[in-house]
């Protein structure tokens, strides 16, 4: 029996056992016993920094199964004034719908002091398509963000003017994709200097042929099951260095139309210098495209262990993101899915392989009972390694009509890194913001208020946001890293930053989308307790050229160009 084989079974072995537990009192136990840093709290200031969007999924009662999949936010910093924006994503108004207004998706200009003004009518990128994710990137090298938005049919590309205005140059530049798409991601994959991008595409499915799921003999609709539905492939965009773009999908080797895709993250898993893509995909085997370094990918995803579950079964795969938790500078990888499935974290071996740590690392059975969509490894407490933090909220907003167990709104859930491969599930502890039940759908992660601590956006379904403010987590040092490149994308999307401050080293990486339909603003942020020197940093630009600094003092931001 080979290594690969003995992994499997061992696997099948731990999951078989873990689903043998009585889930719900263990849940609930191992709260109770969790202990986190009780010095921080995150405070709802949706209301107070001036955020009053909202939500509309267009919903009339005839269950149309976009509905159901909510939207996403960037933070990104779109007029460089330092300090991060943020773009929110609405849905638009379907067959039946009875609201007044139509809505549209909106641009929040950060004023610096906590507060946002709306500048969408001003900045011209209020698209009235039914949305759901965003990505932001430098794809013209002009030193701007640009803006990428996903719709249930014709998606959409913002050129910043870099004078508070976009233009929209989806045609122009050939990436109109007028599939369901969900979420998108750029990132330079073929190291040429320009930012490519890559497009997640969901199923086949029809207004006007919305089939009818549900409990016939009661007469109760509900929304249907993806595997009612055939899949699409997702769609790779090369960029041409000269504002447009080139569907590179099949010579690439990334074309397979089995996917039914939700999420989408860039990352060195393999420590090779060019960047490999995962794909979160609802009810087929999830994708892990690894890059062979001459323009093309190999799908590799079964062979690694990260396709399906442990029994063999694709499961409903909604977010996911790369992020090394156990400070050993290879990126590990976690996938939210649906109720009674668990989410799942892999550990990166260092071997080219992965091992699913969920059993052991204490994350599944907490997981079990809630849907989760949005996810990001996070520092939040600024203590030197990464938490997990998971967006969670039903898709049946008639759960008791149905029968079914569980509730529409949900909690969200936060676990804190125990620094010993374990995680303990805190959000109870972490203020009344993070016991509300909604239901959630993206997130994306920023210090908007420049404080030296992480933020954290939600997107709630049908719903207002909130912006959850991490009041302590700057108890603790921290250092912010701003890149800035003059030889590839201005934005630096693919770069990664080594920190070494003692015995302590965290590894992160610059990139584009990340969770579930949403981003996290570009600017590193290295949580390092009480530490008060780093001792030494190491970026590795797109391009591979290594640049490093030394004896770097803590609780600043520092910009890094690579000139």
């Amino acid at each position: 029996m080979n290594r690969l084989d003995k992994r499997k079974l061992i696997s099948a072995f731990l999951h078989f056992f873990i689903s043998s537990l009585p889930l719900f009192p263990l849940s609930l136990s191992f709260t109770q016993i969790a202990s986190s840093n009780s010095d921080v709290q995150f405070v709802d200031v949706t209301e107070s920094a001036g955020i009053d969007f909202v939500h509309v999924d267009g919903r009339s009662g005839q269950k149309y199964f976009m509905e159901t999949l909510g939207s996403g936010a960037v933070f990104f910093d779109y007029d460089n004034d330092g300090d991060p924006d943020l773009y929110l994503v609405n849905g638009a108004p379907l067959p039946g719908y009875q609201g007044a207004e139509i809505p549209i998706n909106h641009l929040y200009e950060n004023n610096g002091d906590g507060k946002f003004t709306d500048v969408t009518e001003r900045a011209g990128v209020g698209d009235t398509g039914y949305g759901h994710g965003c990505a932001a990137g430098d794809y013209d090298n002009d030193g701007d963000l640009d803006l990428y938005v996903t719709n249930y049919g014709a998606n959409r590309l913002y050129r910043n003017n870099n004078d508070g205005t976009f233009t929209d140059v989806t045609r122009a530049a050939g990436v109109e994709e007028t599939r369901w798409s969900t979420s998108c991601a750029f990132a330079d994959y073929d190291r040429d200097g320009d930012l490519d991008l890559y497009v997640v595409n969901y199923i086949e499915f029809s207004i006007e042929e919305n089939p009818w799921c549900g409990l016939r003999e009661k007469d109760i609709r509900a929304y249907c099951e993806p595997n009612n539905f055939s899949g699409l492939p997702d769609t790779l965009y090369r960029n041409n260095g000269d504002g447009t773009f080139t569907d590179v999908t099949k010579e690439a080797g990334v074309y397979n139309p089995n996917g039914k895709g939700l999420g989408v993250v860039w990352g060195d898993y393999d420590n090779d210098g060019d960047l490999d893509i995962y794909v979160a995909n609802d009810s087929a085997e999830n994708f892990f495209y690894q890059n062979r370094g001459d323009g093309t990918f190999e799908e590799v995803g079964f062979m690694l262990g990260v396709a399906v579950s442990e029994n063999g079964v694709p499961e409903n795969g909604m977010g996911t993101a790369f992020g090394d938790f156990d400070n050993d500078g290879w990126l590990d990888l976690t996938v939210t899915n649906y109720a009674n499935q668990t989410n799942t974290l892999y550990h990166n071996d260092q071997d080219g392989f992965f091992t699913d740590a969920t059993a052991s690392t204490k994350t599944g059975y907490i997981t079990y009972p809630y849907l989760g969509w949005g996810t990001e490894f996070i520092d939040y407490d600024n203590d030197g390694d990464r938490d997990i933090f998971v967006a969670n909220g039903h898709l049946h907003d008639n759960l008791v009509e149905l029968g079914q167990e569980g509730t529409y709104g949900q909690r969200n859930l936060l676990f804190q890194n125990n620094n010993d491969n374990s995680f303990t599930e805190v959000s109870n502890q972490l203020g009344p913001a993070m016991r509300l039940k909604d239901v959630s759908r993206g997130a994306a992660f920023a210090d908007y208020d420049l404080d030296g601590d992480i933020d954290i956006l939600v997107t709630n379904s049908n719903s207002t946001p909130r912006l959850l403010r991490n009041d302590g987590g700057n108890k603790n040092n921290w250092l912010a890293i701003q890149l800035v490149s003059i030889k590839a994308s201005s934005d630096a999307i693919g770069a990664r930053a080594m920190v070494y401050a003692g015995e302590l080293l965290q590894m992160r990486e610059i990139r584009s989308g990340s969770g579930y339909l949403s981003q996290n603003e570009l600017k590193l942020l290295f949580g390092l307790g009480n530490r008060t020197v780093v001792d030494k940093i190491e970026i590795r630009w797109p391009n591979g050229d290594v640049q490093k600094l030394k004896q770097v003092h803590v609780n600043q931001l520092i910009i890094v160009r690579d000139e």
